[in-house]
């Protein structure tokens, strides 16, 4: 009947493994509305890649770079590896254990003289999961997986747009910091004049100071702008993770930096398939597994141990014929009281199961905010630019009309610098909108983007 027991039981593992007493996972409802808050393009067949949409060959070769190199990135990937590895420690739980071990004794007696003892053994030893406990720790330790490699991903698509962000950034600021030349270049000239004409009386102590004024200040915004161009160029370097080559540094802003348009699908389409919203599905759906494991704990716990190999009191007939021993068993271990350890421990999984709902569906209502304030600001981004243009374009018009006056003796200086620092601050705004507009479509390519958008 004993022979019976092992055989048996070994049925029954296999009968049973893979069962779990986790909760049937459901995925939580959305929590937000059905369509965004600002009406937004037609969805498309096409796949959303960064290579489509960041078009300038300098910049893609940075973001490229920075792939490359970017060590947040490196540690995202390494964390990966990690998750793999505490996958595979757990599923090797379902399987059998085995170690070899062998042993040598030497004893001495007066009466019996030396005694020798040599023993070889192959032990074995295995946990039935007749309740899923080991299956459970398996699934969650799986769900965790897949979600360091969705916080991966996520990592790279927030890496692709911060190197576009940041690339776009230095491109506006060159811009400036040419216009803030510019300006400084022009008021310079006008300052020098203006002394000769004060030498002679032809102008004002006042109008000379006034001019001094607005000359030191466009020298003052031309230093600020520099300063601004070189903390672009190291925040960059420290998003590529290494030296940016020169060549792959923008020249200012260009309407071919980037493509005009993003397609945007519908929320339930484009929201559940954000890494980070899927990353935290897989930890729900880990802690979810988490409770299967905190309730197989309230039952009994069986174990297999088994062992086979050879004795010989000579090393040399150790493995002969003749020599051989073996046993089995079997363990029960019945949880009675553990003083509320068990049932606080499934009380415990249960919540952080709650909690992971509602983290799941805060980074489904942050995506949704993402989104939607980049539509808000693509809506209407495009009325900015033409209202800015005309603005700058009539600026420039007053300040040739103010240069023709002023010459012509019928307007003040001060009238011609208050026509010069409108220009400047026109256009200024004008470089502004210009890169918020490259800027809002790496927003949008940050919040709509998949795992198929890596590419």
């Amino acid at each position: 009947m004993s022979k019976l027991i092992l055989p048996s039981l070994l049925a029954l593992a296999i009968g049973v493994s893979g069962c779990t007493l986790a909760p049937r996972y459901e995925r939580p409802g959305l929590p937000v509305a059905q369509d965004w808050s600002v009406a937004a393009p037609a969805a498309s067949d096409a796949r959303l890649s960064w290579r489509s949409l960041f078009t300038d060959t300098a910049l893609q070769k940075t973001i490229e770079l920075a792939l490359q190199n970017n060590r947040d990135l490196r540690v995202a990937t390494l964390n990966v590896q990690k998750a793999r590895a505490q996958y595979g420690i757990e599923r090797a739980g379902l399987f059998p254990s085995l170690d070899a071990s062998g042993s040598g004794t030497k004893t001495h007696t007066d009466a019996g003289g030396d005694n020798n003892a040599y023993t070889a053994n192959l032990g074995l030893s295995w946990e039935l999961d007749l309740f899923g406990r080991v299956q459970s720790l398996k699934n969650a330790a799986k769900e965790d997986f897949f979600a360091s490699q969705e916080n991966r991903n996520a990592a790279q698509i927030s890496l692709i747009a911060a190197v576009a962000d940041a690339w776009i950034g230095l491109a506006a600021d060159q811009d400036a910091l040419k216009l803030a030349q510019q300006t400084y270049t022009s008021l310079n000239d006008a300052y020098g004049i203006a002394q000769k004409q004060a030498s002679f009386g032809a102008i004002s102590d006042l109008d000379l100071n006034q001019i001094e004024t607005e000359m030191q200040q466009a020298r003052a915004n031309a230093a600020a702008d520099a300063t601004f161009v070189d903390q672009d160029k190291a925040a960059l370097t420290l998003l590529v993770g290494a030296d940016v080559p020169a060549d792959l540094l923008p020249s200012g802003l260009s309407d071919a930096m980037v493509a005009e348009s993003i397609p945007v699908g519908l929320p339930s389409d484009v929201l559940l398939n954000r890494p980070d919203v899927l990353a935290a599905e897989h930890d729900l759906k880990a802690y979810n597994a988490d409770i299967g494991a905190a309730r197989a704990a309230f039952f009994p716990s069986i174990s297999l141990t088994g062992s086979a190999g050879s004795a010989s009191s000579q090393l040399g007939d150790l493995f002969k014929s003749g020599n051989g021993k073996w046993s089995y068993g079997a363990n029960i271990s019945v949880p009675i009281f553990s003083g509320g350890a068990n049932l606080n421990a499934l009380r415990s999984a249960k919540v952080s199961r709650d909690i992971a709902v509602a983290q799941y569906e805060r980074a489904i209502q942050s995506a949704f905010s993402d989104v939607n304030s980049a539509l808000a600001v693509r809506a209407r981004i495009d009325e900015r630019l033409q209202a800015q243009s005309a603005s700058s374009q009539a600026a420039q018009r007053s300040l040739d009309l103010s240069q023709a006056r002023y010459q012509a003796g019928a307007d003040s200086y001060l009238t011609l610098l208050t026509a010069q620092r409108t220009l400047y601050a026109s256009q200024s705004s004008l470089i502004s909108l210009k890169a918020l507009k490259a800027r809002n479509l790496v927003a949008l390519y940050a919040a709509l983007a998949d795992d198929d958008s890596l590419n």
